[in-house]
């Protein structure tokens, strides 16, 4: 698994006019390929009476799915467009879909190449991009008198608290980078002179 990637931020949809014709753009996270296929189906039953609703999706830790669909425009002046934008912003797990209201002016096939990877890059501006981050689900339990201690030092660390639980004993969530992992199980042994329970649960990314 990637200690890191960078995906989309959500769903989102961004819309630009050139030379009078509508390209609205629809961005989406897709972990499978049935997930980016669901979500191109949809805009393309909402926005049935468009000219085209062209497509394009990276999925997999390596790309390993990738697909792009013109649509019923000039062959590699849409689908392709996008998808070199998502792989240019090096963007894992996402589907987007253009579609195209034609406005009466023809723009040639450098004109739509530009036309497209511009309604995508702009869209991606508009949603936002974040980055998802492997960690590891982490329980620490500590006696009811470190807690002061060991909540105050965790808060301000740069470790993240995902929640607190005050059972028989106090049960904090942590969710640590893989690549920190040793650094904390030191830190919080050293913190506590070795009074606590670490705990190893899922890895997940945050």
């Amino acid at each position: 698994m990637l200690p890191n990637y960078y995906t989309v931020r959500g769903f989102g949809s961004h819309e630009i006019d050139i030379e009078k014709s509508r390209f609205i753009c629809y961005i989406k996270e897709a972990k499978t390929e049935n997930e980016a296929q669901q979500f191109i189906a949809e805009i393309k039953k909402k926005h049935f009476d468009a000219n085209h609703n062209c497509s394009a999706y990276l999925i997999g830790e390596n790309d390993e799915i990738q697909k792009a669909n013109d649509d019923g425009e000039p062959s590699g002046t849409a689908g392709v467009p996008m998808l070199e934008v998502l792989k240019k912003r090096g963007l894992k797990d996402t589907v987007v879909v253009v579609t195209r209201y034609f406005g009466g002016k023809k723009l040639g096939a450098g004109g739509l190449i530009r036309a497209y990877g511009q309604s995508v890059s702009e869209g991606l501006n508009a949603v936002g991009i974040v980055e998802r981050t492997l960690v590891k689900v982490i329980s620490v339990k500590v006696s009811y008198k470190l807690l002061g201690k060991v909540e105050h030092a965790i808060r301000n660390s740069n470790f993240h608290l995902e929640g607190v639980k005050h059972l028989e004993e106090v049960d904090f969530e942590l969710w640590i980078k893989v690549g920190e992992l040793t650094t904390f199980k030191e830190w919080i042994v050293e913190l506590t002179n070795g009074s606590c329970q670490i705990d190893e649960s899922i890895v997940k990314y945050m």
